[in-house]
């Protein structure tokens, strides 16, 4: 990635983040096991934050409520589906 790239999505997540109220509250994804990283998730708004454990520097991505819901749902289709529920 370019120099002028990077600086551009520094200036949006600068912005961003001055809209916005930064995260709270971050746990880890009930699916990561106790030995290992994956997703943090954490409070933003009425909606949720998720980041990558392992690099918390490469920053985070947010849902609104709604996005959250349709996810958390869709996760639990496939989750039946993966254990034969429909059977």
């Amino acid at each position: 990635m370019s120099p002028d790239s990077l600086g551009l999505i520094a200036k949006i997540k600068d912005e961003m983040g001055a809209r916005q109220a930064a995260p709270h509250d971050w746990r880890n994804s009930s699916r990561s096991g106790p030995h290992s990283s994956c997703v943090e998730v954490g409070r933003v708004g009425d909606g949720a934050a998720v980041r990558d454990t392992e690099d918390r520097s490469l920053g985070y991505f947010t849902t609104t409520s709604a996005q959250w819901q349709a996810f958390a749902q869709w996760q639990t289709f496939l989750h039946a589906v993966k254990t034969d529920r429909f059977s």
